[in-house]
């Protein structure tokens, strides 16, 4: 942002400036002539004595000046330049020249010679050794010298040009003694006219003019109002609406206007700095200067709001949500559009509810205290939906009622498949825990012989469904639900992460995964393979079918299939209505009478019976059916029933 001594540098310019187009608005504005002149005319200036140099300025002449011609193509203003390039763009018609019937005598000549001389020297108008008079005399001795009336032509044209440029400058003295001298050459009516109106003229505005740059210099360019710079300006306007000086003078207004936005970016102001440019931008909304400083101060508003929304991201990045908010704020303050808000927005709303990642987002947590890493996870979105069955849905039970909304307004994570072997085994090696399918004996296992499930034993969690040593990426069952709490706690223990079994709901909301029919898939068999399922095309490994199944469907499975075998859901679960059922933290209800609505598990202190959830291998359509919920002994082990887990964010 600019300083106070750049501020104070740009004024300077500016007011520099300032005087260089007040100077050039005077001429614009009495002579605009001057501005309007044919390239023939520029190119072949009239010279006086035919096929003679033009002479020199005869008053404020450079001491070194360029030539006519480079001068005539130059940029600087006129008012600037040499008189001689002044006469040279004025329009006005040269005087008709005489038909000359003889040559010049020789004293008419040398009357001529003197008066180029003269006129050379700077001596155009004066005594009788002026080119003025010198040339006058020639006319005299011959009135129909040509030379000689070409000569006092250029007089002519010279002291209107001198003229013009006092006028332009302000010198009303000077341009008064130099017109009284033009009235003195003959037929010079048509020339005095209009320079006597620009002099009346400017006797009028000037007092006023001077008055206003003086309150401009005083630092009232607009107020106090009534006695301002600005508002002298316009009255000159009023009298004079083409005035090009106080034209220039509202610029200059306008200038320290924009200069007081300057100052006010300076100490952070942008608000205020918007204020001055809103009170500058109705005197010429088109000036160069204004969108100038606009762009300016858009810059570094720009740049300013971009350096606080970086340091919202590192708040964001260091977990301070509320200082990250705060500083957000200002960014947006500052740059209502900067670029980057919204996405830091998305930011802000996935750290509160996701604990900075990005519903979808697949992630896994390291350990802190040994080597090993959590399952994989998946950020699962927050969200509404409704619980439970409709009561117009067929096949649903009391325990599915009432349906009612719930809502997800924190997010969570859930394992992407149902916990495997491989992962348990883990577990129980790192931690030393034994499950209960090894200190109680035995589980539920399916017996090929009979086509039902029967206790074993000696069946344990490393056992597959039917009994058998089960490979690393089945996922685990014969498992209690006091097994399942066990893991998720050591879990929690190792990442420094809050770990738990999910509750109902919010299995239900992952399952249906923005699904409002009987399954996630739809309302009836699937027509590709999406979950291990019961269908009609199964066999058991000696040619059983199902008695109940889905309709011309099958999986290739009977028993679990390795995790991650099929199709994922719409929130990249897998097997979530499939392979196995899973254990919830819920305590079982029969329904849903007075059930939590906001996605916390149902429990009641000392509670034995258990919720399970999703269906199995070995489920019925109806047992598959997204609604569908049973309760069993949290000490149950059976081959049909697993667990996932649940990160809180």
């Amino acid at each position: 942002m600019p300083s106070k001594e750049t501020v104070q540098r740009q004024r300077a310019l500016g007011g520099a400036l300032g005087v260089l187009v007040l100077a050039f608005g005077l001429t614009y504005h009495f002579f605009p002539e001057l501005f309007h002149v044919s390239p023939e005319e520029v190119a072949n200036p009239v010279a006086p004595g035919a096929g003679r140099a033009a002479p020199s300025a005869p008053v404020r002449t450079p001491t070194a000046v360029p030539s006519e011609q480079d001068e005539l193509n130059a940029g600087p203003p006129l008012t600037l330049a040499p008189t001689a390039v002044i006469a040279a763009r004025l329009t006005r018609k040269p005087a008709a020249l005489p038909e000359q019937m003889s040559a010049d005598p020789p004293e008419v000549r040398d009357l001529v010679e003197r008066a180029d001389k003269a006129f050379q020297a700077g001596r155009v108008v004066g005594d009788q050794r002026s080119a003025a008079a010198l040339y006058q005399q020639a006319l005299k001795l011959k009135p129909d010298s040509r030379a000689a009336a070409q000569g006092l032509d250029q007089v002519r044209t010279h002291l209107i040009a001198q003229i013009t440029q006092d006028i332009a400058v302000g010198d009303s003295e000077s341009a008064g003694t130099l017109l009284d001298s033009l009235k003195a050459l003959p037929n010079t009516a048509a020339d005095v006219a209009p320079l006597e109106a620009n002099m009346k003229t400017l006797l009028q505005v000037r007092p006023m003019l001077a008055q206003a740059a003086s309150l401009l210099q005083q630092g009232k360019a607009d107020k106090p109002a009534g006695n301002d710079a600005l508002d002298l300006y316009r009255q000159v306007q009023q009298l004079d609406p083409q005035n090009a000086v106080a034209a220039q003078g509202i610029l200059q207004v306008q200038r320290v206007m924009l200069d007081r936005a300057l100052a006010a970016v300076a100490q952070n102001d942008f608000t205020g700095a918007q204020q001055a440019i809103a009170e500058a931008t109705p005197i010429q909304p088109d000036s160069p200067q204004l969108k100038d400083v606009s762009g300016q101060i858009d810059a570094i508003r720009q740049q300013r709001a971009a350096g606080i929304l970086a340091q919202a991201r590192s708040a964001l990045d260091a977990g301070n949500i509320a200082l990250a908010k705060q500083l957000a704020g200002q960014a947006q303050s500052i740059s209502p559009q900067l670029t980057g808000l919204d996405e830091f927005e998305q930011r802000l709303t996935n750290a509160r509810l996701y604990a900075s990642f990005k519903p979808g987002q697949v992630f896994s947590d390291r350990f802190v205290d040994m080597n090993g890493q959590s399952p994989t996870m998946v950020v699962v979105p927050t969200g509404n939906f409704m619980m439970g069955a409709p009561d117009n849905e067929q096949g649903h039970t009391d325990a599915q009622t009432p349906q009612h909304e719930v809502t997800i307004s924190k997010g969570f994570a859930l394992s992407q498949t149902d916990i495997t072997v491989g992962q348990f085994r883990e577990f129980v090696r790192a931690s030393g825990y034994k499950p209960e399918s090894v200190t109680q004996g035995g589980a539920s296992v399916y017996d090929e012989r009979t086509g039902v499930m029967r206790d074993v034993s000696n069946a344990t969690w490393a056992d597959d469904y039917a009994g058998h040593p089960a490979t690393d990426n089945l996922p685990v069952v014969n498992i209690s639900w006091n097994d399942a709490n066990a893991y998720v706690q050591w879990l929690s223990q190792r990442t420094g992460k809050k770990y738990r079994l999910p509750s109902e709901s919010e299995f239900e909301y992952a399952l249906r995964a923005g699904s409002t029919s009987r399954y996630w898939w739809g309302d009836g068999t699937p027509k590709s393979k999406v979950e291990n399922l019961t269908g009609s095309l199964d066999r058991s490994p000696s040619g059983r079918r199902w008695s109940h199944a889905f309709y011309n469907y099958g999986d290739g499975y009977w028993g679990p299939s390795p995790v991650m075998t099929f199709a994922p859901n719409a929130f990249g679960l897998y097997d979530m209505d499939g392979n196995v059922s899973e254990w919830m933290s819920d305590c079982w209800h029969d329904n849903y009478v007075r059930a939590p609505v906001d996605g916390t598990a149902w429990i009641n202190p000392g509670c034995i019976t258990r919720v399970v959830r999703g269906g199995s291998w070995g489920s019925s359509p109806e047992q598959a059916n997204s609604a569908y919920r049973q309760g069993a002994d949290a000490s149950i082990r059976s081959g049909r029933v697993g667990f996932r887990i649940l990160r809180e964010l």
